[in-house]
């Protein structure tokens, strides 16, 4: 990634701890600076050669970790008001290179795996889902507005 960091991103190093009996990672805590709220945790599949994206939140902040697989989460910043509009950032995440990304309001992210294996994505946003009214705002994955290739993928499947 040559590109700076979209402004507002942070990417925080997981630690993964391991002894005799297994592995731990510590995710997030609510005294680190990168920690703005909780809203709620779940956890979204993506299998290999599907996109799940492009949308944004205007209130949600989103904290993404791949707990299995390793994901090819990208964002795009179109705020025209941002010292980085119109950068794009891509991060390979997953056990092999732990990071928890975090995604400020008004960027478009989306992700897809990486390799032969479904990425399994770990959410820790702000808020709680709002089913009849979603802060989440969707364009399509291969939408000429954002310029980005997301390479051999199924477009038939990706949304």
């Amino acid at each position: 990634m040559n590109d700076p960091l979209i402004d507002g991103v942070k990417i925080k190093e997981l630690k993964i701890l391991p002894d005799e009996r297994g592995k731990l990672m510590e995710i997030l805590r609510s005294d680190e600076s990168i920690f703005e709220g909780f809203g709620q945790a779940y956890i979204t599949v993506c299998k290999p050669r599907v996109v799940k994206g492009w949308h944004y939140h205007k209130e949600q902040v989103d904290h993404f970790v791949c707990l299995q697989g390793m994901a090819k989460v990208v964002l795009y910043d179109p705020r025209q008001n941002s010292k980085t509009y119109r950068v794009i950032n891509e991060f390979l995440i997953g056990w092999q290179n732990p990071l928890l990304v975090k995604i400020p309001t008004y960027v478009y992210h989306g992700f897809t795996a990486a390799g032969t294996e479904d990425a399994m994505i770990l959410n820790l946003p702000t808020e709680v889902y709002r089913y009849s009214d979603p802060d989440e705002f969707r364009a399509n994955p291969f939408t000429s507005e954002i310029p980005y290739d997301w390479g051999d993928v199924d477009k038939a499947v990706s949304r």
